[in-house]
């Protein structure tokens, strides 16, 4: 197979919309093509979804290992014509400054990928070259691809730009994309908007691969990428144990779940049964635990707060003992009420003693490693995985209650510790604003499922 990684000079140089297209024009010449995407974010890999017809996968430098990314990729790729791993913010940016962990160059060089470059062209020419020159030798283990210029003026300012790039050999100039602001996802708090919310039709689709195609000699760059072979990932035990149904909420409002975490679950024992906030009016039957991920819960606050039968049935199990697992919106949609920017107030399913509240700016975003403080749902005592977060709602209200315990996480982040960032215990209930990622610690998702299935309280059967 082959394989490319599409990185950026920067963060909006528009390397989500060219990897969408990318992935169109490929799928349309009939390739089955797998798009990655490294760091944390959850949306853009549903937009891939939509343009190559199948899931796209994480990788991340900073919360998982050198062999976890390499399986991730061996597991995924390897039955695919190519692979398009789309980078994440600048080429060399990453966890912090002066390293390289987190970033995408780290990635391209621990997958052995070569690397297209997509910079924003607007208002230069010669100036390219520059820019060019420093990016292709900054890091001399990387191999290139060649670069694409995004938002050009004109077939002239491509011409333009041509001719300065030829004085970095090094980088070949691949073409030049036109301005084309209406095939742009838009976007709000959080980034794009989801592929629930608004993805590409097949129509979208079409004009994108007809763009790219129009500026990019996408039959020369698949013709200089070199072959690889993705090692396939070492052959997993089978679970310990029998099977458990465990309640995924998946649908507009909850949409936010790596899907090495979902697919860890299964290889544990667990059997995904995925349910609806928004429209179910009660929980599947002979479930032995939920995992509420994150989402957009404040854009539909107003039919989960009507949905007032399901909300009741998850708070009544919760008390009793149900295993529940949930993240940043999931833990929202556990608390007592959700304030939203317009200032009105929704009850939700009152579980966990805390009220939250919407903010017009943003209220934390980092990678986290924490370290939990007592046994729970997760693990024991002393058990470390990480994770990110990212949301723009805080907690505004927390009531005294014996049964919950606000210190379950021990957080740090690049700058220290991060004593805001907290994990919530009540009983079997676990909540937190942290997006965990379960290849982090392989210890993760067995302990949910066996905590699962020695628990005695399941949804009615």
């Amino acid at each position: 197979m082959k394989a490319l990684l599409l990185a950026g000079t920067h963060s909006g140089a528009g390397k989500t919309t060219i990897c969408l297209a990318l992935l169109a024009a490929l799928r349309r010449r009939g390739l089955t093509v797998q798009a990655f995407k490294v760091g944390p974010d959850f949306i853009d890999p549903g937009h891939h979804a939509l343009a190559s017809g199948r899931p796209s996968h994480n990788l991340d430098g900073w919360m998982l290992s050198r062999e976890e990314n390499l399986a991730i990729f061996g597991r995924h790729a390897a039955n695919a014509d190519l692979a398009v791993v789309e980078g994440v913010m600048g080429l060399y940016d990453g966890y912090d400054p002066v390293r390289e962990e987190g970033s995408s160059a780290q990635m391209a060089k621990w997958l052995g990928l070569p690397v297209v470059l997509c910079a924003d062209a607007r208002a230069m020419s010669r100036s390219l070259a520059a820019l060019a020159q420093g990016f292709s030798r900054f890091d001399p283990g990387l191999a290139w691809a060649g670069l694409l210029a995004n938002h050009v003026g004109s077939h002239g300012h491509a011409d333009l730009l041509r001719q300065a790039m030829a004085a970095v050999p090094e980088l070949p100039f691949l073409g030049g994309l036109t301005r084309r602001p209406d095939l742009a996802l838009p976007e709000r708090h959080l980034g794009l908007i989801t592929a629930e919310d608004g993805g590409h039709d097949q129509a979208r689709l079409a004009a994108l691969a007809g763009w790219l195609e129009a500026g990019l000699d996408l039959d020369a760059l698949l013709a200089s990428l070199p072959e690889v072979a993705p090692a396939p990932p070492a052959p997993e035990p089978a679970p310990a144990g029998a099977p458990v149904r465990l309640g995924v909420a998946r649908d507009r409002a909850f949409c936010f779940y790596y899907p090495e975490n979902l697919r860890r679950l299964e290889a544990a024992g667990a059997e995904l049964v995925y349910f609806s906030p928004l429209c179910d009016r009660q929980l599947p039957p002979g479930l032995s635990g939920l995992y509420l991920g994150g989402g957009y819960p404040e854009l539909h606050a107003a039919a989960l707060a009507a949905n007032q039968g399901l909300l009741r049935q998850i708070a009544d199990l919760g008390r009793q003992g149900l295993v529940i697992y949930a993240e940043c919106g999931g833990m929202m949609y556990l608390g007592r009420e959700l304030t939203d920017l317009d200032n009105r107030r929704w009850l939700m399913a009152g579980l966990m003693p805390l009220s939250f509240r919407m903010l017009p700016r943003l209220r934390s975003l980092g990678y986290r490693e924490i370290t939990l403080t007592v046994d729970n749902p997760l693990g024991n005592a002393g058990t470390v995985a990480r994770g990110h977060e990212f949301h723009y709602s805080e907690v505004n209200g927390q009531e005294a209650d014996p049964q919950t315990s606000a210190n379950i996480y021990q957080a740090t982040g690049r700058r220290g510790p991060q004593p805001d960032c907290q994990g919530f215990l009540r009983g079997n209930v676990l909540a937190s604003y942290v997006h965990l990622h379960f290849g982090s610690n392989p210890a993760l998702a067995p302990a949910l499922v066996e905590r699962c299935r020695h628990n005695q309280t399941r949804t009615t059967p």
